[in-house]
């Protein structure tokens, strides 16, 4: 039977297109009273705030995070190649951005070690360029903690000609331009994303790529850190291959190791990871977590600056932060020029973890989240604070589990860790000049420990799936071994490319049926199938397009063991041989048999079938060549006299052949070659002659 299909309403694009033109430019004050409460998303949730029920979890969970923040803000500006002032910023700008557009009740958007990373990379070659030494373990000034001290062996003052700056700008206000303009060009990008709503794609970033990404990351990180956990004074590299780069001249320079930053490390790194472990083994009996990196901070800052360490052992330390606000001040276009294409995968970076952890969590705590609005989020919490002397943000797992395991309810605990990180920047930040870098270094590389775990998991991906593994392992290695971006590259290309080989050479099948049922599955995967007489089931797992069109025609006729276009061949030969004895006069043909015999000899022995029943349940599109290569298959069998159905097609592979004119002009004989079900298809082809 054939099924009756629904006739679809025609629709004129143009009419629509104009109505939603229309619509969308038309100005009223209750349109531009929902715009508002769209794009500010806390003039919907902050009216209808339960004070009561909430406000002392986003209290608790919010002077945690920001507890928290002050030392992951310091030791993460290693990472950025910039001043700890820049970081704090960085923490304090975001959380007040986002309480403010942000659409998730959980996160925490700040500074993230992996885009820290990513700007710090950026920031290192651009400094090189202009002829900046990138060492920067020189002593420090013993300045008043003002906004204009300088270290002058770092950055002493030049008068620049630079992507078109003149003026007399040192290292540090360059690293900070830099950092500026490609955050800004991210915040850009992500804009533009969310306005033309490109929201999608995040989804050619899987699972695999991310963690890839993220463990070959962590292991630059970690990479970056050793020279400071030693106390080694080595060049920093940059370029490809940087990881390999730098342990070359880690073992080279390992003789000149600062003992005191190794006793240091080796202390604090003990001290942090207990903690954690045990934080981990008691998380569901401890109310809040423990402020172990605050700890180990304070401590490590009192004995530094009475134990005199630095004057003493030589160590380096984080030296002066200073207070207060620095005058807001616009990017550098040139500069953005300089680094538009670095900010493209960054900010790609950034839009991804921060809309992953958004539905997470809003699918855990059962709310909903607008992944467009999220990005005009992020965007802004990038844009804004450029113009304030900050880098690029994210959101991070970490702090919004932290977040969520202290009772966590809206994102005014976002604003109570502002309050934190702002006390901090007004009155607190000259307290840790002498914090030594080592002690920042063992709290990024403890950080990291998540991470790194994933390789433990290696295992368990592989029996998953091994093809999700190849991909991991790829990510991974090319993050760590090349670069950041290039592996992130190399992971989305590969991915995309696995998906490519699965469909080119997919999982081919002659079908036999389940005894006793009208079901039918793999002959080679199942026992006790049954074969049906004089008909050949073929199941192709995959769409049929221009890609995969000569595998689809070698498998068929690999499986059922007939090639027709020889068969066809080989038969036309035979009849050219007989015609040339019959003109001789040869009443007998060429294997001696009488001519009325012969007709029995064109049909060849090994053709044991006289239908070919396609299962097209896997087939979810044809192309034109798909079309062509079923029209083909149908014609080539129907000279040999062996008809070919097609069975389980969805209605999209109909409406192609329908277009393609596979069923002929008027559709006729669509019922006898389209059929809903397998067994349908074999009755029918048991019921011809």
């Amino acid at each position: 039977f054939l099924m009756e299909r629904k006739t679809r309403v025609k629709t004129n694009r143009k009419e629509i297109m104009v109505a939603k033109l229309r619509k969308s430019c038309s100005c009223t004050p209750q349109k531009l009273k929902n715009f508002l409460m769209d794009f500010f998303p806390v003039l919907r949730w902050l009216p209808k705030y339960q004070c009561k029920e909430y406000i002392w979890g986003d209290i608790m969970s919010g002077l945690v995070i920001g507890i928290i923040l002050v030392p992951q803000a310091i030791a993460y500006s290693l990472l950025a190649g910039l001043k700890p002032i820049y970081s704090l910023y960085t923490s304090f700008f975001a959380n007040i951005i986002y309480f403010l557009m942000g659409t998730s009740r959980h996160v925490s958007v700040g500074i993230f070690s992996l885009i820290s990373l990513m700007v710090g990379q950026v920031v290192d070659r651009e400094l090189l360029l202009a002829g900046f030494d990138l060492n920067d373990d020189a002593p420090p000034a013993s300045g008043d903690g003002s906004l204009q001290n300088d270290n002058l062996s770092n950055t002493t003052a030049l008068n620049l000609t630079i992507a078109g700056i003149n003026a007399e700008c040192g290292k540090e206000c360059y690293a900070i331009g830099i950092a500026t303009a490609l955050t800004f060009m991210a915040g850009v990008y992500q804009v533009l994303m969310g306005i033309f709503r490109l929201g999608f794609v995040s989804m050619y970033l899987s699972e695999s790529v991310l963690d890839g990404f993220a463990t070959g990351a962590s292991l630059t990180i970690l990479t970056a850190q050793v020279k400071y956990l030693i106390g080694i004074k080595i060049p920093r590299s940059q370029g490809h291959g940087m990881l390999v780069i730098t342990w070359i001249n880690i073992f080279r320079n390992i003789s000149q190791a600062n003992f005191c930053d190794v006793i240091t490390s080796a202390i604090c790194i003990v001290v942090l990871v207990t903690a954690k472990e045990i934080g981990d083994r008691y998380k569901h009996k401890l109310k809040f977590p423990l402020p172990t990196e605050l700890v180990v901070i304070v401590v490590a800052t009192l004995v530094s600056h009475y134990g005199k360490l630095n004057e003493v052992y030589a160590s380096s330390v984080s030296g002066a932060i200073p207070t207060g606000f620095i005058p807001p001040k616009v990017p550098e276009f040139n500069l953005m020029l300089r680094v538009a294409l670095d900010a493209l995968p960054l900010a790609i970076v950034s839009f991804v973890f921060t809309v992953s952890l958004s539905e997470m969590f809003a699918k855990k705590y059962a709310y909903t989240i607008r992944a467009n609005q999220e990005m005009f989020a992020v965007g802004f919490c990038n844009i804004i604070p450029s113009f304030f002397h900050s880098f690029a943000t994210s959101a991070a797992l970490a702090k919004t589990l932290v977040k969520t395991s202290t009772g966590c309810q809206t994102q005014i605990s976002g604003v109570i860790s502002a309050m934190v990180v702002l006390l901090v920047l007004l009155f607190l930040a000259p307290l840790f000049y002498s914090l030594q870098k080592c002690v920042l270094a063992c709290i990024i590389i403890v950080s990291l420990r998540g991470a790194l775990r994933k390789f433990r998991d290696v295992p368990a991906r592989y029996c998953v799936n091994k093809v999700d593994t190849l991909v991991w392992v790829v990510t991974m290695s090319a993050s760590a071994l090349v670069s950041t971006e290039i592996g992130l590259l190399v992971g989305i290309v590969f991915s995309m490319l696995c998906i490519i080989v699965r469909t080119q050479r997919p999982r081919t099948a002659l079908l036999g049926q389940i005894q006793d049922t009208s079901f039918y599955e793999d002959d080679l995967e199942y026992e006790n199938l049954s074969t049906v007489p004089k008909v050949k089931i073929f199941r192709f797992e995959a769409p049929l397009y221009y890609a995969n069109r000569n595998y689809f025609l070698k498998s068929l006729y690999r499986l059922t063991n007939l090639d027709p276009n020889l068969e066809a061949a080989r038969r036309k030969k035979y009849e050219k041989k007989e015609k040339q004895h019959l003109k001789k006069g040869n009443h007998k043909t060429a294997n001696g048999l009488g001519i009325g015999e012969t007709t029995l000899q064109l049909v060849p022995k090994q053709i044991d079938f006289q239908a070919l029943v396609v299962d097209c349940s896997s087939i979810s599109f044809l192309d034109t060549t798909g079309v062509n290569t079923l029209k083909e298959i149908l014609k080539d069998y129907k000279n040999l006299n062996i008809s070919v159905l097609l069975a389980c097609c969805n209605p999209s592979v109909i409406d192609s052949l329908k277009r393609g004119g596979y069923f002929g002009k008027d559709f006729g004989c669509m019922q006898e070659m389209l059929f809903y079900s397998i067994h349908n298809a074999v009755l029918f082809a048991k019921d011809q002659k």
